[in-house]
């Protein structure tokens, strides 16, 4: 009997850590966000609350713009507390969201085994979750959100994260880059892309310069000036785009587009390519794994069943429906890797580890190269009312002589 806890329910949960870890790293985004508006803020406050104080011991600022510089730095308080208290929403929800996670995981550490009750109703629960985390990594928000609600599962998905990383991908495909640039410059992401080593914030500037350049109405001071703040300081990093942008300036729009060494600067599929880039730093940033959750999933329980011979190039292994003659065949003769639906699915995970051979005794080869156990192919013989010394293939309903088959060894 399968054990749910512990080491079965660490196998189970093995490709959950983004469940958990996910609120976590928002949590560290949310207070260090909060930290350096707090400290930007305050850095204001006290430097003109200094200045003011100077100004009015020395006697240089008068009553009127004192009271001023007061409501400034009041006005400016009162915001600081705003942000705050929006701060202070977003971990109460995250505090809620990763305590109704760690329940829903401690659920399956307190069942004893697979076969209890509890356990499927479980694991329909962390199906739909899958579900929803497919949905959103492919654009179904709505969707996505309409299935969290029915199932009650708000709390155990990501919706608003992914519901703004769906946004800010859906304008840089629509030729934007200004949401992507404010949220790279959002708290401290800048400093953590650039502990990354990422890319994102300069490609997405050299692509604001390249339509600058492809404008004509735009001044060639103004393209210089977008190049020296956000291109030339890092020339020794990205030094090929940088003598890329230097000579789009020195070539005309429409001959630059002509050689080859610009060409690809110029093609629709660059901001394709932006969006990608975006997702995957994206989820970088968050420890979110690259690829759904569904997919990792339903990769191990297929590698868990594929073998070299669900793939074989012979023409008589190719999985096809079972005709009408052979729907009498049992059910455990059905590989799931050679069905239509999986086949192509499972074709890039790697074979199953079995250290027990589970072929069946006695096997014999049929001329179209299918092989099958005596005693199974003797009894559908007889069920199918052949005639003695006949076998019909369980698949294709194919009638064979006993004498054309050819006993088979495992070696």
């Amino acid at each position: 009997m399968a054990s749910a806890s512990p080491a079965g329910a660490r196998t189970i949960t093995a490709y959950d850590q983004p469940l958990l870890r996910l609120p976590t790293e928002l949590l560290r985004k949310n207070f260090r966000s909060a930290h350096f508006e707090l400290e930007k803020d305050a850095t204001y406050v006290k430097n003109a609350l200094k200045e003011t104080a100077t100004g009015s011991v020395n006697g240089r600022t008068s009553q009127a713009d004192v009271l001023r510089s007061l409501d400034s730095m009041i006005a400016k308080m009162r915001g600081v507390k705003r942000k705050l208290t929006a701060f202070a929403e977003e971990e109460e929800k995250l505090h809620r969201h990763e305590q109704a996670r760690v329940g829903h995981l401690g659920e399956l550490y307190a069942m004893h085994t697979v076969d209890d009750v509890r356990y499927e109703g479980w694991s329909r629960v962390r199906l739909d979750r899958l579900l929803v985390d497919y949905l959103l990594r492919r654009g179904y928000n709505e969707s996505a959100r309409a299935l969290a609600r029915e199932k009650g599962i708000e709390p155990l998905v990501d919706l608003d994260t992914f519901d703004q990383m769906s946004r800010i991908r859906r304008s840089i495909l629509n030729r934007s880059v200004v949401e992507a640039l404010a949220w790279c410059a959002a708290g401290d992401t800048k400093k953590e892309l650039r502990k990354m080593d990422s890319n994102l914030e300069f490609m997405l500037r050299f692509q604001q310069y390249i339509e600058l350049v492809r404008d004509r109405t735009t001044k060639p001071e103004d393209v210089l000036a977008h190049a020296r703040k956000f291109l030339f300081p890092y020339r020794d990093t990205y030094h090929r785009e940088v003598l890329q942008a230097c000579g789009m300036l020195a070539l005309p729009p429409g001959l630059s587009e002509q050689v080859d060494s610009y060409s690809d600067l110029w093609s629709p599929g660059r901001w394709e390519m932006l969006a990608d880039l975006f997702t995957s730093t994206h989820n970088a940033l968050l420890s979110l794994p690259p690829v759904p959750l569904l997919h990792v999933a339903l990769s191990s329980g297929l590698s868990a069943l594929k073998t070299p011979a669900c793939h074989s190039t012979h023409p008589a292994s190719a999985a096809g429906p079972p005709s009408h003659a052979t729907s009498l065949s049992l059910a455990s003769s059905v590989c799931p890797i050679c069905s239509t639906e999986l086949n192509e699915l499972a074709r890039g995970v790697p074979y199953a580890f079995h250290s027990k051979s589970h072929v069946e005794p006695d096997l014999l080869l049929l001329p179209n190269g299918r092989a099958y156990g005596r005693a199974r192919l003797e009894e559908y013989a007889r069920k199918a009312g052949l005639l003695d010394g006949q076998v019909k293939d369980l698949r294709t309903g194919e009638v064979y002589s006993m004498q054309r088959l050819k006993k088979v060894y495992i070696t």
